[in-house]
């Protein structure tokens, strides 16, 4: 699938609309619509990296910012969100597992060691002090 990059500025003064507790969260719905609506993305998972997450956090939760400058990169079914400033850091991908079984290799089983049974000696002249 071909690679889909963008750059928007995403507003989100309508986070400001609700109550002061739960602004920064509104914002990420914001942002996350946004994406879904620009993009065209239709069930893909949209993912926040974490320096963009951190930069909405940054003021706390009772004042996200008014706007939000994103890089935004389309591929395989998924959508990253990344600041347009910010060094994009390409996902691993997961290898398949081979198709050759491996097979285990069994080590000789070990006998436990029988261990010497420490015995406690009390001394003779003193009882316990009872609790």
């Amino acid at each position: 699938m071909v690679k889909l990059e963008r750059i928007y500025t995403v507003p989100l003064g309508d986070a400001y609309e609700t109550v002061r507790g739960k602004r920064v969260p509104r914002a990420v719905k914001i942002l996350r619509t946004f994406i879904g609506r620009h993009m065209k993305a239709d069930g893909e998972r949209i993912l926040i990296s974490e320096s963009l997450n951190k930069f909405l956090w940054l003021r706390s939760i009772q004042k996200p910012p008014r706007r939000v400058k994103v890089r935004l990169i389309k591929d395989e079914g998924e959508i990253r969100a990344y600041l347009s400033d910010e060094k994009v850091v390409e996902p691993k991908k997961k290898e398949a597992p081979k198709a050759e079984g491996k097979k285990e290799e069994k080590k000789p089983e070990e006998k436990p060691v029988a261990k010497a049974e420490k015995k406690e000696e009390k001394p003779a002249g003193k009882p316990e002090p009872k609790k």
